[in-house]
């Protein structure tokens, strides 16, 4: 019995090792931690599990019979984060490049299966190099099957990408899938195809960095939501993070105790809009003053930046926060604004997550580059999302809410739940001066005349009493209050319950 129980140790321990200690290093010096650091310190202490240990390829092509590492270059199984179960898998660049057999696929493919099961979120955290080149379609194959897996997956359990290292080929499709995507700076990379081809194909001379990393996916393409220094920043924040999320569609976001009182008055948020109404303001100044403890997750801050979208909590409870931003394009509503706000919401109704929205837009961006963009298209995503959405949903309009830019920032008429404004609202179709010179058109060359009847336009108009009155507002709120009014109509929300019509899936405007 103590020889198997040596021998049983000696495999643990080759294991552990991946592709030995050299290789190991060879990740540090490129700023890097291993595979299994990296699971170290995700996880709570002491609670990791893992699974497929002595997993091998089973690949005898091109000499790979003889050359086979325990674990085939993944490290998977489950643990805790601050005392929530989690599910993990780590590729190991030291192993093959990270690169992924059929064997190694399976092995993802069975902690995914299992999340499932037991509802609880996955985490991956990739550093491969691709497809195993010796394997053939086979490992084609494997992603596949992964691919299937995050399909399955989607709405079911929260999937967290962490790229941690290349990432290319069709090894992107499956962070693609995921609910977040978060990136390194200056060690991981995504791109369908790399520089060498892009050059071949296109002649454009470009580096990894400049076609696929952190800095542009989380700027330029909008894929990935956040981009860390390092890895030991990376896995920190991801712990943060987690604690937002549920663990399943079947269950409710986790409360944290907070010492922040729900009914704690913000005098400051009385002066926060400027008098001069084409003055900007820092959307993320009421935020932050009206959340718990100042505690805003940000997702995706250097994309679209005229939309805020991210994690908060009130009175303990995770809300989804959307919110135009007037200092970025005036808060306008575009092609990326709505395109990131949309997939925002729609993973809030997903799992569970009450939305609020503060709006201040004064309508759609306008411009040739917009219109052949799809901007028709790709706004109609966002107003779907929050249409389709039955999670609660509070508004607080606190300046310009124009056009369809007011329908579609979960309006009273998108099923919005509690829709305040503050006494400094405008709601109308367009702005006083716009609006003026298309009824008034025969006035234009008189200057007096048009300024009368700007003024009379907003007096009844620019402000949110008319809208009110109509019952499109339930309530006209001192800004100061904000926070004790969301508060309370989230308590008051807390039990809704409303169901979709049945359909097999809808048709969003992709």
């Amino acid at each position: 019995m103590q020889d198997i129980v040596e021998r049983l140790e000696d495999m643990r321990n080759r294991a552990r090792l991946g592709g030995g200690a050299k290789r190991i290093e060879a990740q540090h010096q490129k700023g890097k931690l291993s595979a299994r650091e990296r699971i170290d310190l995700l996880l709570d202490p002491g609670s990791f599990e893992e699974w497929d240990m002595f997993v091998e390829h089973r690949s005898s092509d091109f000499g790979m019979a003889d050359n086979k590492v325990p674990g085939d270059g993944v490290v998977t199984g489950w643990g805790s984060v601050n005392g929530r179960l989690v599910f993990v898998f780590s590729q190991d660049f030291t192993v093959f490049g990270g690169s992924l057999s059929e064997a190694h696929a399976e092995k993802i493919c069975k902690v995914m299966d299992q999340a499932m099961k037991v509802g609880a979120p996955v985490i991956g955290m990739n550093d491969s190099g691709g497809a195993r080149i010796q394997e053939g379609v086979a490992s084609l194959g494997g992603y596949a099957e992964v691919f299937q897996r995050n399909v399955m997956a989607s709405g079911v359990v929260p999937q967290i990408s962490m790229i941690m290292g290349p990432c290319a080929g069709g090894a992107v499709y499956s962070p693609a899938m995921t609910d977040f995507i978060f990136m390194v700076k200056d060690s991981s990379y995504m791109f369908v195809t790399g520089p060498d081809v892009v050059k071949t194909v296109t002649h454009e001379t470009v580096t990894h960095e400049q076609l696929g990393g952190a800095v542009t996916h989380t700027s330029k393409s909008g894929v990935a939501d956040l981009a860390f220094e390092n890895d030991v920043e990376a896995l920190l924040q991801l712990r943060r993070f987690i604690d937002f999320m549920p663990s399943s569609n079947r269950d409710v976001p986790p409360v944290r105790p907070t010492a922040d009182e729900a009914d704690r008055p913000e005098p400051s948020l009385d002066n926060l809009i400027p008098a001069n109404p084409n003055k900007p303001y820092d959307m993320k100044e009421l935020i932050e003053k009206v959340v718990d403890e100042g505690d805003f997750f940000e997702i995706q801050p250097d994309y679209a930046g005229n939309i805020i979208v991210g994690f908060a909590r009130m009175q303990g409870s995770t809300v989804g926060i959307v919110a135009n931003q007037p200092m970025v394009l005036a808060g306008c509503l575009d092609i990326e604004s709505a395109k990131k706000a949309a997939r925002f919401v729609r993973y809030c109704d997903c799992f569970n997550i009450p939305i609020v929205t503060f709006v201040d837009v004064p309508g759609f961006l306008p411009g040739t580059k917009q219109e052949y963009g799809g901007i028709i298209k790709h706004g109609a995503k966002l107003l779907f999302a929050y249409a389709e959405a039955t999670v609660p949903k509070v508004t607080v309009i606190t300046r310009k809410a124009y056009g369809g830019a007011y329908d579609v920032m979960s309006s009273k008429h998108l099923r919005g739940d509690v829709n305040y404004a503050w006494p400094t609202a405008e709601i109308a179709v367009m702005g006083p001066k716009g609006a003026v010179e298309i009824i008034f058109r025969a006035d234009i060359g008189d200057a007096d005349k048009i300024e009368a009847r700007t003024e009379e336009y907003r007096q009844k108009f620019a402000n949110p009493f008319v809208a009110a009155s109509r019952g499109y507002l339930d309530d006209i709120i001192k800004p100061r209050n904000t926070r004790r009014r969301i508060c309370r109509a989230l308590a008051m929300l807390r039990d809704k319950q409303l169901e979709n019509p049945w359909k097999k899936h809808d048709n969003i405007p992709l």
